[in-house]
């Protein structure tokens, strides 16, 4: 009888005793009162031992920041290195550091996975180049650099949906498996069975016709476009480009969008230079530190660049402007700017620098020079379409977008000229029940990143790099 009443005041005694709350690193750094009863985890980012004190610095991905845990000697073990994994449970408290709020007093430490610290590619307290992890594609992201980007990449994702949806448009899920080439430039990742190319020589196909990863899923918004005034999707677009340079990606992300009942190229370019801008301020203002690290070890005039991008408005400039421009550059281009011929890189970075190093639309391009969507300026000599892209410092363009051409006479016309009048009837359909006059642009989001983040390699901003073909997860 004694044993059990002596049992159940045990019970009574461990109810009554604080449960351990857990908290993201984040949550711990920011919270503002001590709290009794407190378990955080996560990878151990540095190891400190003293004779009466040891130092843990731990982190789970929530912040750049990690929690500094301190803890009695003997709790350390001889597997709690440098990249392992634990579960710490103690006293939340106010830290007499100056760089940290909070830090966490252990009583327990569990290793939940240990690191192999010798054979384990990154080291400790070191800043390891871009260039180095970009070998470890399945590594990479515990650096402190990509762990912020990847944290930026997120909030920014984010902040475009919001943007959207505060603005009334609807997100549609385009198809990323399509039998359109909606830039027209042949170079598509063509999709076959394994089955398929063992049957090659009966010329059969899984869809009936061939498919292809998509280029944009453009044209499938222009299809919504007909039912919602405002579409708008965001995902994954594949160019099979040969090219191991530093502004090319096979696979990289597209925020696309259209408005219907718009004539006014102007329109399209307002939402741009919104979405731009409001996308900006958001990730400044919710990832501060992260972005920090960026424009402090990787580009450290970044910051004052963005500060002037945001106060002043973009600047507005034709395509025959553009050309005259470069015609009078004091510099030799290795490609000579002629009008009728596309803009280069290094010519896009020149009008960039030419007007003050701030955003720039080039409007009205040659009509042989864009596909058969882009609106007939029905002008001349020299014959435009309704079309610009948007250019910024360092990269180059960011967005490209123009009117689309809702006249059926005229669509027809440029289709029977280039032979695509039967593999776009249904697009002509479009147009002969209920058009409207509508356009759209898109962005690429890896290309945005790369010039907030004032990042030199395109390859730096994607969570796995493609770069090589060994490297491929």
């Amino acid at each position: 009888m004694l044993c059990a009443r002596s049992g159940w005041r045990a019970l009574r005694r461990c109810a009554s005793l604080p449960r351990a709350v857990r908290l993201r690193v984040r949550e711990a750094l920011g919270a503002r009162e001590p709290a009794e009863a407190v378990r955080v985890q996560g990878w151990v980012r540095s190891v400190r031992s003293q004779k009466e004190v040891l130092f843990l610095h731990i982190n789970d991905g929530s912040s750049l920041e990690s929690l500094q845990v301190v803890a009695d000697p003997s709790l350390e073990k001889r597997d709690l290195t440098f990249g392992s994994a634990v579960e710490v449970q103690g006293k939340l408290v106010k830290s007499p550091h100056k760089m940290q709020n909070m830090e966490l007093q252990a009583e327990t430490i569990h290793v939940v996975g240990p690191c192999d610290i010798w054979s384990f590619p990154l080291k400790m307290r070191e800043r390891h180049p871009l260039e180095y992890v970009r070998q470890f594609p399945h590594l990479r992201c515990r650096n402190n650099t990509l762990g912020a980007l990847l944290r930026i990449r997120s909030e920014a994702t984010a902040s475009i949906h919001s943007f959207f949806q505060d603005n009334g448009y609807v997100h549609i899920h385009t198809p990323i498996i399509t039998s359109n080439d909606c830039e027209g430039a042949g170079e598509l990742f063509q999709i076959e069975t394994s089955r398929e190319e063992e049957d090659s020589v009966e010329k059969s196909h899984f869809f009936n016709v061939p498919a292809f990863l998509t280029v944009s899923g453009q044209l499938h918004l222009e299809v919504m476009a007909g039912a919602f005034t405002h579409v708008f999707t965001f995902g994954p677009t594949f160019r099979a480009e040969n090219s191991q340079s530093r502004r090319h990606l096979a696979e990289f992300y597209m925020v696309e969008a259209e408005l219907s009942f718009t004539e006014s190229l102007q329109d399209i370019m307002q939402v741009m230079e919104d979405l731009f801008k409001t996308v900006t301020s958001t990730v400044l203002s919710k990832c501060p530190r992260d972005v920090e690290l960026f424009h402090k070890y990787i580009a450290p005039a970044q910051k004052g660049r963005l500060e002037q991008m945001l106060k002043h408005k973009f600047m507005i400039i034709s395509y025959s402007e553009a050309v005259e421009i470069l015609k009078q550059a004091p510099q030799t281009f290795t490609f000579k700017p002629e009008w009728g011929c596309d803009l280069q890189t290094e010519h896009e970075k020149y009008l960039v620098k030419h007007c003050g190093d701030v955003p720039v639309f080039v409007v009205n391009y040659p009509y042989d020079l864009k596909p058969f969507y882009m609106r007939d300026n029905e002008d001349g000599p020299q014959h435009t379409v309704a079309a610009v892209d948007l250019l910024v410092p360092g990269v180059g363009e960011l967005c490209g977008g123009s009117l689309r051409e809702e006249r059926l006479p005229f669509l027809e016309s440029r289709l029977q000229r280039l032979g695509l009048t039967d593999a776009y009837q249904w697009y002509l359909d479009l147009r002969k029940f209920g058009s409207v006059p509508h356009g759209g642009f898109g962005m690429g989001f890896e290309r945005y990143l790369q010039y907030i983040l004032g990042v030199d390699n395109i390859k730096d901003v994607i969570p796995f790099p493609r770069f090589s073909h060994s490297c491929l997860l």
